[in-house]
C-alpha cells in the first residue's frame, strides 16, 4: 500500500503518528487485557537527555511490583497455573552466598547448579511437610513443583536480592535485567506477558533507575538488545501481537537515544536497526504498525548518524585513520534484513561474508505457524548468553553506519525485483533524515562517500524518473538533500540530475501573447535551455537502435512528457536548491565559468523565469507558476543580501581567471557551433580565436575536436574520415591506448568517441585505420595480420548491428556459431580461437557499443554512468562560494529573464502579495545592477516599468479637453491622462517603483532616459508636475513655461451649495447648449487625485536635483534623450485646439490650423536641455554644441514655429551663447543674423526673451559684448523692438549699457547706429507735450496739474536718450584718434561756405566729422524741436554743451564751421516752420529766443578762429538773415527783445576786437562793415545809431550813398534811448562805450 503523501516527511509527521499508533494499539485491546493497558499508556514518554523523570515511589518497590505484574501474568497462563508460592513470596530470606550469585546473570552452567539445589530444597520440604504444602497449594500438577521454571525463579531470585538494595542505581544492571530479558526471549510466553516486561524495561530507563552510572551498564546494553532483536512469543491475537512490536521499536528508540546508547555495539546496532527495517518491510503487518516501525527507523537514524559529528570530533585530523582502523570490522558487520522470509538487500553480500547471523526465531522472520512453540513442548526456556566471561565492547562506529546506510541505499535500486515502491519510499525517508543530519560528515568518509556517489545517485536519478508520485516525490526529496549537504564531491552527479529536471520542465513552447502587453517585455527569457543539443543523428547506419517511448521516459536522459503533478515535485526540488543562499553562485562557477560544464546557472534562471509565466500551469499544475516565482525572487534576494558584505577572496577561485575562462568557452561554444554546420569554417574561426593553436597541425585540431563535449559526434565522424583526412584520422587514433585491449574494447572505446558515418567508404577508411593502430606496437595473441583485425573489426561491427536492431526477431540473430563462421580462415588462413570469439560475442550481446546520446535505454544510462564516474577522478571538487565577488558576473549573465518575469508577473497578477514581491524584486534588480555598474540591466528595467506605467507613449496625450478645478486657493486640472492613470492600479504602482529606482540611480542610465523624459513630458504638460527648474539651483531668468489654456475653468468653491440631480443636469445643458465639453465628474475628479497623490509618491523632486548634481559623462545620454524628442521633420509644428471643438484626431489633436501652434514639450526640452548645459563649464563644453544645434534649428525654421517657442529658443540660445562664446560651436554673428531674420510678427511676440538674452550677453564687458555691439544685426534687432510695447524699455536699458555704460562699448562700427536708437528714443518722448499741453490748460483755468512730463517712462527715457546722445560726445575724440578717417579731407573744397543746407549738399565733408560730430549735432538739433518742453530745454542743454566743447574747434582741422551750415542754421530754419510751432504753441517762442541765443553765444564763442575763415562774412551775413526772420516771425515780444540784444552783443564784441568797424580798413573788414549794416537796417535800423552814433552822425553829414544805416532810412532821434551819444550827449568816445558793452557781453 503506496504511503500518504501526508507521510513524505519523517521528521516532520512522526511524533503524530507515533501518538496514533499508541492510541489505536491501546484501544485494540482495552476490552481484554485492562490489566496492562496503563503502564502501557505511561511507558510511551519520550527519554529526554535534558530532562530526567522522577519517581515518587521507592525505586526498589517499584522494580519488586513489575516483577510481580510479569509473574501474576504468568500464572494467570495455563502453562504456569500451578505455580510455587515462592513465586509469590520471592524465594524467602536467602543465604548471602545465594544472594551475591544471583546478583549476575546466571549462565546456563549456573543457572543448573542453582535449579538443583532448589529441588533439593523442594524434595526436602516435601517429605518434611506434605500436608501443608498440599495445603497450601504449593504442588503443581501431577506432582511437579513450578518453581523449577528458569522464567518465574529468576524473578523470584531478583526479588530476593532487591531486599537489601537501598539504592537501586548501585544494583548490577544486567541482573535487574535478566529476568526480563528472559521472558523476552522466551517462545513459551504469550504477548501480553512479553508485553509487561517490556514494559517494565521502558519504566525502567524512563524512570532513571537505569542511568548512565549504573554498573555495568554496556554489558546490559548488549544483553537487552539481543533480546529485544530475538524477541520469541506465542502468537494470539493480532493486535496483542502488534502491540508487543511497538514496543520492541519503542524500547529500541529509548535504547539508541537514551544515556546508555552510544555503548551499543556495532553488531547491536545492526541487529536492532535490521530489526526496524524488517518490520517495516513486512507486508502481512499492519500498515500502521509498518509505519511505526518507519516512525522510530526514521528516529533512530538521526542518532546513529549524528553519532558521525562526534567521530569526527573525537578523529580531529585522522579521519582517514578512522576508516583504516574500523576497516577489519565493515567487513565483519553486516545487515541482512527480510520480507515474508526474503532478504531484501543486495544480493552481493550473503551471511559468508561474516558478521551475525539473523535469528531465525525471530518473529518478524517467521510465518504464524512458527509464533507458536511445538506441541508437547511445555517448556521452552530461553537460551541465555554465558557472559560470566564478558569482553570489552567498543561503541558502535563507522562499520555499523556504513552497513546501515548500504542497506538503506540498496534498498532503493530500481531494478532490483524484490523491492517494492512502498519500501523504496520507507528508505528515501530513513536516508533523507540520515543526510539532514549527517550529510556534510558523510562527504568526510571515503567510505560513505563512495556509496553516496555511486549508487546512491545513481539510484536517485533513476528512480526520478518513475511514474510513481510517492517514489517520485521522495526521491527528489533525497536527491535535494543530498545535493544541499553534500555536492562538494558530487559536481558532475549535480550536472547529470539538474540537467534532467531542465529538459524535462523547460517548456518547448513560445510565450503566448496576452492582450495589453508588449512582447518586448519578456523577449530576456530563453525559448530553450542551452544543454539542448543538436538532434541525434538520423539512423542510417543502422546503429541506432530504436527504443519504444514509454522505455525512453523511464530509463533515458529526456525527460518525455511528464504528468503535471511530476512538474511540481521537480519544481519543488528546484525551488528547494535554489533557496540556498549560495546555490546559484556556485553553479555559475562550477559550471557556467568551466569550458567543458554546461550553463546550468543560465539554465537554471531560464527554467524559473519560463516556468513562472502562467502558460505553464497549463501543462503542470497551478503552484508551479507560483513556485518559480518564488525561488526566481529568492535568487535576486540573496544577491542582494550579499551587496553589503566585504568581499571573500580567499578559497576561492580567482575571479579574473574565471573570466577569461568564461570568454574562452563562449568562443569555444560559437566554434563549435560553426563547426556542427560547417567544420572547415569551424576550425577556422577557432584557429582565429587561439582555441586551436595551429590549424595545419593534426594533433592540436584532433585534441581539441575530442577534448570538447559541444562537437557533433556525427561531424566529427564524417570530418576525420573524409577523403584528405587521413593525417587528422592517424592523430585521432594517436590519442588512444590500445595495448593490452581485446578488438572488441578497444573498437568499443573508439567508436564510442564519435559516430560511424553511414557510407561504405568512409566507414573501411575508418576501420582501415583503426587496424593499423591496433596493430601498430606490437601484435595481438592470436592474431595474425592487420588484415586479420580489419575483418574482425567489421565484423564486431555488423555483429553489434544484429544482436540489437530492433527490428530482428530473436531466432533471426546472429549465433555465436554464424559469428565465427563467418569468420574462419581471415586469420592469416586460419581461424580465430572459439573462445576468443565467444568473449566477443559475449561482450556485444550484453553490452552494445553505441552513443549514448542516440540511446535512452537502460545500457546507455550504465555507459554514461560509467563515463561519468571516470571523469569523476579528474575532475575537481565543487568550489563553495560563500563570496560575493562574482555575483556582478552572474547577475549580468541572467538578469534579462528575470526582469522579464517580473514584468510579465506584474502585468498579469491581481494579488497583492504577488505585487509586493514583485516590486521587491524590481527594487532589489535595480540596486543589483546599481551596485555593479549593469547599465544595461538598468536600462531595461527602466524600460519595462515605464512601459508598464503607461506615461512613455511616443503619442502626445490629448490636452484639448482638459478642465481646471478650482476650489479657493487650490486647482486641479482634469485631463485624459490623469483619469486614465488614477484608475489604472498597476500603472500608478508601476510609475512609483519606476521612480524609487531611478533616484540615485541617475548616473547610471543610458539609453532609457528617454522614457523618463517622455513621462516627464506627459506629466508636465497635463500640469501633473511643475517644471524642473523650480527644483534645481541652476535657473534661467525668464518667466516658467506656458501650458496650452484649460478648454474651461470650474470654481467648485462658489458651487459648494448647490447639489443634487438638477444642478447638475442644469450643468450638463449650459456647457451642451455652450458647445463646451462636459464637466468633468466625481469619479474623474477622483481618480485625478489619485494620480496627483501618486506622482507626488514619486518624488520627482529628488530626482532632479539629482539631475544637477551628475556628472558631465552622465548628462550627456540625458541631453542626447531629450533632444531625441524633439520634433524631426517640422519643429514644434503641432495643431491645438481652434476655438470651437472638433472632433479629435486618433493622435488626440484637432484639424490642422493655419499657422504652426504651440507645444510646451518642445520648450520644456529646450530649457531642460539648456539648463543642464549651463550648468558649470564642464558641461558648457560637452553638451553645449549639441544644445546649440538644436536651437539653432528652431530659430532657423522660425517661419514654421509658434513664435513662444522662437522666443524661448531664441532666449536659451543668447544665454548659451554668453556662456560659451569662447567655444567655436556657436557664433554671436550667426545668432544675431538669425534674430534680425525673424518676421515682423514674431520678433513683436519674442521681443521680451530676445531682450533678456541680448542684456544678459550685453551686461558684462568682454570679446562677446564687443562682437555683439559691432554686429550691425544687433542694432537692426534693437531698432525693431524698440518700437514694441515690450521692447522699448529693455532696448534702451541695453542701448543705455552700451553707450553710457563702463566701460563704453561705442566704437566706429557702432556709433552711428547707437545715435540713432537714441534719437528715436527722444522722438517717442514727443508724446509728453499732450501732458504739457493739459496742464497749460489746467493753469489757465486756475487748476494745478499733478504729474509731470518727467513722470512717463516715454519722456523720462527721452531725457535720458539726449543724456546719451550728449555723453558720447566724450568719445569723439577718442574714436577720431583711433580711427583711419582723414580729418582734413575736402579742404580743397573750403572756399565753399557752409551756410545753409542748400548750399553744402554738394560739398564733401571730412570723413570724421561725418563718422562722428554729424550724428550727435543731428540727433540734438532733430530734439531741439521736440514738441516735449523737457526734452527740448534737455536737448538745448546738451547741445550748447557739445557746441562749446574744446574738442569741437581742435586747431589741427576746420570741419567744425559746419556747426553753423549743419546745425545751428538747420535747427533756426525748422522752428520757424509754422507746424513746428504749432506742435508746442506756448514753449516753441521760448525755443525759438534760446536758438536765437544760442546762435549768437556760439559765433561769438567762436568768433577769433572764424576770423580767420575766409567765409566769416557769408556766415556773418547768414546769421543776420536768420536773425532777421525770428523777429520778423511774429512771436512777440520775446523775440523783439530777444534778438536785437544779441545782436547788438555780437556787434559790440566784433567792434571791440576790431573784427568790425568803420572804414578805412581793410578792403575785407570795410565789406564787413558794410554788409553788416547793409541786412541790419533792414530790421534794426535803430540799431546803427544806437551803437555808432557818431558813424551814424558822420553817415548822415556825408549822406554817403554807399553807407546802408539808420541815416538812410530813419533819422537819428529813432535809436533807443542812450544808444550812441556819450554821457554829456555830445557823442564823445563812442569806441570806449563800444568796448564797454562788449565787455559786458563777453563776460555775460
Amino acid at each position: 500500500m503506496a504511503p500518504t503523501p501526508s507521510a513524505s516527511s519523517p521528521s516532520s509527521s512522526s511524533k503524530p503518528i507515533r501518538m496514533a499508533s499508541r492510541n489505536s494499539s491501546q484501544r485494540s485491546r482495552s476490552g481484554r487485557q485492562p490489566a496492562y493497558e496503563s503502564p502501557a499508556a505511561s511507558t510511551r514518554q519520550t527519554f529526554s537527555k535534558s530532562t530526567a523523570i522522577s519517581v515518587a515511589v521507592d525505586p526498589v518497590a517499584l522494580i519488586t511490583t513489575e516483577c510481580i505484574s510479569v509473574t501474576s501474568a504468568m500464572r494467570k497462563h495455563a502453562r504456569w497455573a500451578h505455580s510455587s508460592v515462592s513465586a509469590i513470596l520471592g524465594g524467602g530470606t536467602a543465604p548471602a552466598r545465594d544472594s551475591f550469585e544471583s546478583s549476575r546473570p546466571a549462565s546456563p552452567r549456573a543457572g543448573l547448579a542453582r535449579k538443583g539445589r532448589s529441588a533439593g530444597l523442594v524434595v526436602e520440604g516435601q517429605e518434611e511437610g506434605t500436608g501443608l504444602a498440599g495445603r497450601w497449594g504449593l504442588r503443581g500438577k501431577k506432582g511437579k513443583s513450578m518453581q523449577d521454571n528458569p522464567l518465574m525463579s529468576a524473578f523470584a531470585v531478583l526479588r530476593r536480592d532487591l531486599a537489601g538494595c537501598k539504592d537501586i542505581r548501585s544494583f548490577d544492571t544486567p541482573a535487574l535485567l535478566h529476568p526480563f530479558l528472559q521472558v523476552i526471549r522466551s517462545s513459551s510466553t504469550s504477548a501480553p506477558i512479553t508485553s509487561l516486561a517490556l514494559i517494565a524495561i521502558t519504566k525502567f530507563f524512563a524512570y532513571n533507575l537505569i542511568s548512565r552510572d549504573s554498573p555495568r551498564l554496556s554489558l546490559a546494553m548488549q544483553l537487552l538488545s539481543s533480546a529485544i532483536t530475538h524477541c520469541r512469543f506465542e502468537a494470539s491475537d493480532s493486535s496483542a501481537d502488534d502491540i508487543v512490536l511497538l514496543r520492541i521499536l519503542k524500547l529500541m528508540e529509548d535504547m539508541i537515544s537514551g544515556p546508555g546508547g552510544d555503548l551499543l555495539g556495532d553488531e547491536s546496532v545492526c541487529e536492532m536497526m535490521e530489526t526496524g527495517l524488517s518490520m517495516c518491510c513486512q507486508n502481512r503487518l499492519s500498515e500502521l504498525l509498518r509505519r511505526s516501525a518507519e516512525i522510530s527507523m526514521v528516529a533512530m537514524c538521526q542518532v546513529i548518524f549524528e553519532r558521525l559529528k562526534h567521530l569526527e570530533s573525537e578523529a580531529g585530523d585522522e579521519l582517514e585513520a578512522l576508516e583504516e582502523t574500523t576497516m577489519e570490522d565493515m567487513n565483519a558487520v553486516k545487515m541482512d534484513p527480510t520480507v515474508n522470509g526474503n532478504n531484501v538487500t543486495s544480493p552481493q553480500k550473503d551471511s559468508s561474508e561474516g558478521g551475525p547471523s539473523s535469528s531465525p526465531e525471530k518473529k518478524l522472520e517467521e510465518t504464524e505457524d512458527t509464533l507458536t512453540p511445538p506441541r508437547g513442548v511445555e517448556d521452552d526456556s530461553p537460551e541465555v548468553p554465558d557472559l560470566t566471561g564478558e569482553t570489552e565492547v567498543r561503541p558502535y562506529s563507522l562499520p555499523s553506519i556504513r552497513e546501515l546506510f548500504r542497506v538503506l541505499v540498496d534498498l532503493l535500486d530500481p531494478d532490483d525485483k524484490r523491492h517494492t515502491d512502498t519500501m523504496r519510499v520507507m528508505a528515501l525517508r530513513i536516508i533523507d533524515v540520515a543526510l539532514e543530519v549527517a550529510g556534510p560528515s558523510i562527504t568526510k568518509h571515503p567510505s560513505l562517500a563512495n556509496m553516496a556517489k555511486d549508487h546512491l545517485c545513481r539510484y536517485l536519478f533513476q528512480l526520478v524518473r518513475s511514474d510513481n508520485m510517492a517514489v517520485l516525490h521522495e526521491s527528489l526529496r533525497v536527491a535535494g538533500t543530498l545535493l544541499a549537504t553534500c555536492r562538494g564531491v558530487l559536481k558532475l552527479q549535480q550536472e547529470l540530475f539538474l540537467s534532467y529536471l531542465i529538459a524535462c520542465l523547460h517548456p518547448k513552447v513560445e510565450i503566448p501573447r496576452e492582450p495589453g502587453i508588449d512582447p518586448s517585455l519578456y523577449q530576456g527569457v530563453p525559448q530553450n535551455p542551452k544543454l539542448i543539443k543538436p538532434p541525434p543523428s538520423q539512423p542510417g547506419s543502422g546503429r541506432a537502435t530504436p527504443v519504444p517511448v514509454q522505455d525512453r521516459r523511464q530509463l533515458g536522459m529526456e525527460g518525455g512528457s511528464r504528468k503535471p503533478e511530476a512538474r511540481e515535485a521537480m519544481i519543488e526540488s528546484v525551488g528547494a536548491l535554489a533557496r540556498i543562499p549560495t546555490f546559484m553562485v556556485e553553479l555559475f562557477v562550477n559550471y557556467d565559468c568551466e569550458v567543458d560544464r554546461i550553463d546550468l546557472c543560465e539554465d537554471m534562471v531560464g527554467l524559473l523565469s519560463r516556468n513562472a509565466f502562467p502558460d505553464s500551469a497549463t501543462w503542470s499544475t497551478t503552484n508551479v507558476p507560483p513556485l518559480c516565482l518564488d525561488a526566481l525572487l529568492g535568487y535576486v534576494q540573496f544577491i542582494a543580501e550579499r551587496l553589503d558584505r566585504e568581499p571573500v577572496y580567499d578559497g576561492v577561485p580567482d575571479q579574473r581567471l574565471l573570466k577569461e575562462r568564461r570568454a574562452r568557452k563562449r568562443l569555444i561554444v560559437r566554434g563549435t557551433t560553426k563547426f556542427n554546420e560547417n567544420p572547415k569554417a569551424g576550425i577556422a574561426y577557432l584557429a582565429s580565436q587561439g582555441i586551436i593553436e595551429d590549424p595545419n597541425d593534426p594533433i592540436c585540431v584532433t585534441s581539441f575536436l575530442k577534448g570538447t563535449t559541444r562537437v557533433s559526434k556525427k561531424m566529427l565522424g564524417e570530418y576525420i574520415s573524409k577523403r584528405g583526412h587521413e593525417e587528422l584520422l592517424t592523430a585521432f587514433l594517436d590519442l588512444f591506448d590500445f595495448d593490452n585491449k581485446r578488438v572488441d574494447v578497444a573498437l568499443r572505446e573508439f567508436l564510442e568517441s564519435f559516430r560511424l558515418p553511414g557510407e561504405a567508404p568512409l566507414i573501411s577508411r575508418i576501420v582501415t585505420a583503426f587496424a593499423d593502430k591496433y596493430c601498430a606496437n606490437s601484435m595481438p595473441d592470436g592474431i595474425v595480420n592487420k588484415d586479420a583485425v580489419f575483418v574482425l573489426t567489421y565484423a564486431i561491427i555488423m555483429l553489434n548491428t544484429d544482436q540489437h536492431n530492433a527490428n530482428l526477431k530473436p531466432q533471426s540473430r546472429m549465433t555465436p556459431a554464424d559469428f565465427a563462421k563467418n569468420l574462419r580462415g581471415v586469420n592469416g588462413g586460419q581461424d580465430f580461437a572459439p573462445e576468443y570469439l565467444q568473449e566477443i560475442y559475449d561482450s556485444i550481446k550484453t553490452n552494445e557499443i553505441l552513443l549514448p546520446e542516440e540511446h535512452d535505454d537502460k545500457n546507455a544510462f550504465d555507459h554514461a554512468w560509467r563515463e561519468l564516474l571516470l571523469k569523476t577522478e579528474t575532475s575537481s571538487d565543487l568550489f563553495m562560494c560563500d563570496t560575493n565577488i562574482f555575483d556582478a558576473d552572474m547577475f549580468a549573465a541572467t538578469w534579462k529573464p528575470v526582469v522579464a518575469t517580473l514584468s510579465y508577473v506584474f502585468l498579469s497578477a491581481s494579488d497583492d502579495a504577488v505585487f509586493s514581491r514583485v516590486v521587491s524584486g524590481f527594487n532589489q534588480c535595480a540596486t543589483i545592477a546599481a551596485r555593479y555598474g549593469l547599465t544595461d540591466a538598468l536600462d531595461h528595467i527602466v524600460y519595462c516599468l515605464s512601459s508598464m506605467s503607461t506615461l512613455a507613449s511616443d503619442t502626445a496625450t490629448n490636452t484639448a479637453l482638459n478642465t481646471e478645478i478650482q476650489v479657493k486657493e487650490h486647482s486641479v486640472m482634469v485631463s485624459e491622462l490623469a483619469v486614465k492613470l488614477g484608475r489604472d492600479f498597476k500603472a500608478q504602482l508601476a510609475t512609483v517603483v519606476l521612480f524609487r529606482v531611478v533616484t540615485g540611480n541617475e548616473i547610471l542610465l543610458r539609453d532609457s532616459w528617454k522614457y523618463v523624459v517622455r513621462i516627464w513630458l506627459n506629466l508636465f504638460i497635463n500640469s501633473l508636475i511643475p517644471p524642473f527648474f523650480e527644483t534645481t539651483e541652476k535657473t534661467l531668468d525668464i518667466p516658467p513655461i506656458p501650458l496650452q489654456n484649460p478648454s474651461q475653468v470650474i470654481d467648485r468653491g462658489q458651487r459648494a451649495g448647490e447639489n443634487g440631480l438638477f444642478s447638475t443636469f442644469a450643468s450638463y445643458l449650459s456647457s451642451y447648449a455652450a458647445d463646451e465639453p462636459p464637466e468633468p465628474s466625481d469619479e474623474e475628479l477622483d481618480s485625478t487625485l489619485s494620480t496627483i497623490d501618486c506622482v507626488n509618491s514619486c518624488f520627482l523632486g529628488d530626482v532632479f536635483a539629482n539631475v544637477a548634481q551628475m556628472p558631465v559623462d552622465s548628462l550627456r545620454f540625458l541631453v542626447s534623450s531629450l533632444l531625441a524628442q524633439l520634433p524631426q521633420d517640422s519643429p514644434a509644428v503641432i495643431v491645438v485646439k481652434p476655438e470651437t471643438p472638433q472632433i479629435s484626431a486618433p493622435n488626440g489633436h484637432g484639424a490642422r490650423s493655419k499657422g504652426p501652434s504651440y507645444d510646451p514639450m518642445v520648450v520644456y526640452i529646450l530649457e531642460f536641455a539648456t539648463i543642464l548645459a549651463l550648468r558649470d563649464e564642464k558641461t558648457v563644453e560637452a553638451l553645449g554644441k549639441d544644445v546649440g544645434e538644436a536651437l539653432q534649428a528652431i530659430i532657423r525654421n522660425a517661419a514654421n514655429v509658434h513664435p513662444i517657442v522662437v522666443s524661448r529658443a531664441t532666449f536659451y540660445l543668447l544665454s548659451l551663447l554668453n556662456a560659451s562664446h569662447e567655444h567655436s560651436f556657436i557664433r554671436a554673428p550667426v545668432v544675431l543674423h538669425a534674430i534680425s531674420s525673424f518676421d515682423e510678427s514674431t520678433r513683436k511676440q519674442s521681443a521680451l526673451p530676445i531682450l533678456r538674452g541680448l542684456a544678459a550677453c550685453l551686461e558684462e564687458p568682454g570679446s562677446l559684448r564687443n562682437e555683439m555691439t559691432n554686429s550691425p544685426d544687433l542694432w537692426a534687432i534693437l531698432k525693431a523692438l524698440a518700437s514694441t510695447k515690450d521692447g522699448a524699455q529693455p532696448v534702451f536699458g541695453i542701448v543705455e549699457n552700451i553707450t553710457v555704460g563702463t566701460p563704453s562699448a561705442i566704437t566706429a562700427d557702432n556709433y552711428e547706429a547707437a545715435v540713432s536708437i537714441l534719437n528715436d528714443y527722444a522722438s517717442a518722448g514727443a508724446i509728453g507735450s499732450q501732458l504739457e499741453q493739459m496742464q497749460d490748460k489746467s493753469a489757465r483755468r486756475g487748476k494745478t496739474g499733478k504729474a509731470k512730463p518727467t513722470d512717463n517712462e516715454v519722456v523720462t527715457r527721452g531725457v535720458k536718450a539726449v543724456t546719451a546722445v550728449y555723453q558720447l560726445t566724450g568719445r569723439v575724440q577718442s574714436l577720431i584718434s583711433k580711427s583711419h578717417l582723414e580729418t582734413n579731407e575736402g579742404e580743397r573744397n573750403t572756399s565753399s561756405s557752409p551756410l545753409s543746407p542748400e548750399k553744402t549738399n554738394n560739398v564733401v565733408r571730412p570723413a570724421a566729422w561725418a563718422a562722428y560730430w554729424s550724428p550727435i549735432f543731428q540727433s540734438l538739433t532733430t530734439q531741439c524741436i521736440n514738441p516735449c518742453r523737457e526734452i527740448r530745454q534737455q536737448a538745448f542743454s546738451s547741445l550748447q554743451r557739445s557746441l562749446l566743447s574744446p574738442e569741437l574747434a581742435a586747431s589741427d582741422h576746420t570741419e567744425w564751421t559746419a556747426i553753423f551750415g549743419e546745425v545751428l542754421f538747420p535747427l533756426i530754419v525748422r522752428l520757424l516752420k509754422p507746424e513746428v510751432y504749432q506742435s508746442d504753441s506756448r514753449g516753441m517762442g521760448e525755443t525759438r529766443v534760446r536758438a536765437a541765443t544760442l546762435l549768437c553765444r556760439i559765433f561769438l564763442h567762436y568768433l577769433v578762429l572764424l576770423s580767420e575763415w575766409e567765409g566769416m562774412l557769408d556766415l556773418w551775413l547768414r546769421i543776420l538773415e536768420l536773425m532777421d526772420r525770428l523777429l520778423n516771425s511774429g512771436q512777440g515780444d520775446l523775440l523783439e527783445e530777444a534778438v536785437p540784444e544779441s545782436i547788438k552783443n555780437i556787434l559790440l564784441v566784433m567792434s571791440s576786437g576790431g573784427y568790425l568797424a568803420p572804414p578805412p580798413q581793410s578792403a575785407e573788414k570795410d565789406r564787413l562793415w558794410t554788409e553788416t549794416w547793409k541786412r541790419l537796417n533792414r530790421f534794426l535800423p535803430q540799431l546803427f545809431a544806437e551803437l555808432y552814433p557818431e558813424e551814424a552822425v558822420k553817415q548822415t553829414r556825408v549822406k554817403s550813398p554807399l553807407v546802408v544805416g539808420p541815416a538812410a532810412a530813419t533819422p537819428a532821434t529813432t535809436a533807443g534811448p542812450g544808444v550812441g551819444l556819450g554821457p554829456a550827449g555830445t557823442g564823445a568816445a563812442p569806441e570806449a562805450g563800444v568796448a564797454a558793452k562788449a565787455e559786458s557781453v563777453t563776460t555775460s
